[in-house]
Formats: C-alpha cells, structure tokens, sequence
C-alpha cells in the first residue's frame, strides 16, 4: 500500500507498485490490469494521478493500451547481447517463430567512422548488410552489418535470410569472436526506423553497437543493432 508519511511523491509509489508487480510476474505478458477507476478505488488516489501513471508506462513500453478493453502488461523479451549469441538462435531456443528481410547489400565507400572501427584506410569499400527481425510477423530489430568486400561472396539474400551472418562467417571464412568492443544507448525513433519497425517517430529504442575481433586481434564486423525499446530488454552479466 501506499505511505503517506513517505515523503517520496505518491504517483512515484504507485509507479513502483505497478512496476514491480509487472517485474515480479504477478501480471503475466498480455494481462489486461486493473482499471483507472479500480486503481483509483484501491491506493486512494484521484483518477488523474493514476491516469497520469499509466500514460508514462505506455510510453515507455511497460503496459499498452486497447481501445475499449483496458490496459495490458507489454511482453518484453529478454535476450543477452547478440555479440555473444545471435539474437536469432536466442529467440528460436525460447519457441518463437522468427524471420528475416533484408532490406539493403551492397558494397559502398564506408565512411570514416566504419572504416576506423575496422581498421581499414578512410573511405575504403565496405559490404553493408541491413536487415530486419521479425517475430510472428512483428519487427522487433534493426541490424546494420559491415564487412570487407572480401566475405562478400557467401553472404547472399538467401544466405541471411536463412543464417545468421556470425554462422556464415564462421562456417565459411574461418572468423571466429576473440573480442568484442560493445557500447549500449538509448536512442529516439528516425523517421526510417520507424518505419521499419512499425512505430512512431521518436519513439525510445535501444542501439547496441558492436566491433567484433579475431584471434589475431583484428575487427572483422561493425554492427548496429535497433531494438525496439519496448519489446527488448537485454541482459549483461559479469564475472570477477
């Protein structure tokens, strides 16, 4: 319940409770939770306050809404970094049925900040691979690959929709991970994002991106993953 001797805001408390009943599976993915005015009745606070609460969940992806039904608990898909494994096998292994368009190969001049996480001489050519996950039938992801020219050859339209592009280049060059160099951002939808993803402008997303290395310490692959911010949480763990 609610302390009102707390001096933490109210509409703070009740974000927490509801938070936590989400984090804690007390509302499962999908549950439509209680209304505005059953919330409202139940911690003694005006609809608005509560109204305000739930707008804020929306948007940030812990609940939705559904015109004339009520407001549902988001399922949010945890999966670990795709440096370590690909977010394709992730999501197979947990029974989901996923598929893949690729929406853009080619080989262009790669600009400075590509070709300096390769390694390579500025405006060198790379091969750019960008491609969207879909789960039953919903986009879910962003990957933006680059490469040298040189792996060109094996990764085909047909190849990436079928494997992932860590399996070919491993299967077919000879490139495993030694290394990997991994930042994580939050980031706001762009127009073509949105589009891709089938959200709206300026949405929150995630952007993980990714300089892979060999064992001989050079970086083979450059990868910028999208995430819809809403649908994907992704889980880091450490050892000492």
């Amino acid at each position: 319940m609610l302390d009102r001797n707390d001096p933490k805001p109210l509409h703070q408390q009740l974000r927490e409770i509801l938070e936590d009943a989400i984090e804690s599976g007390k509302w499962g993915p999908d549950e439509k939770i209680p209304s505005e005015n059953e919330l409202s009745s139940m911690y003694g606070l005006s609809r608005m306050t509560v109204r305000s609460v739930l707008t804020e969940l929306v948007r940030e992806g812990w609940l939705y809404r559904v015109q004339g039904k009520g407001t549902f608990v988001s399922e949010k898909i945890e999966t670990l970094s795709p440096a370590y494994i690909g977010i394709r096998e992730q999501l197979e292994k947990m029974g989901y049925e996923i598929s893949t368009k690729i929406i853009e190969i080619k080989t262009e001049k790669g600009s400075q900040t590509v070709t300096k996480r390769l390694k390579l001489q500025p405006y060198d050519l790379v091969y750019k691979i960008k491609r969207v996950r879909y789960i039953r039938n919903e986009p879910i992801s962003i990957h933006i690959s680059y490469v040298s020219p040189k792996y060109s050859f094996q990764l085909t339209k047909e190849n990436l929709e079928k494997e992932q592009l860590c399996v070919i280049l491993n299967e077919e060059y000879g490139l495993q991970r030694k290394r990997v160099d991994e930042t994580l951002e939050s980031v706001s939808a762009s127009s073509e994002e949105a589009k891709l993803l089938n959200t709206k402008k300026d949405r929150p997303l995630l952007l993980l991106r990714d300089v892979i290395y060999s064992s001989d310490g050079l970086p083979f692959e450059y990868t910028k993953v999208i995430f819809k911010g809403d649908k994907i949480k992704i889980k880091l763990t450490y050892e000492s």
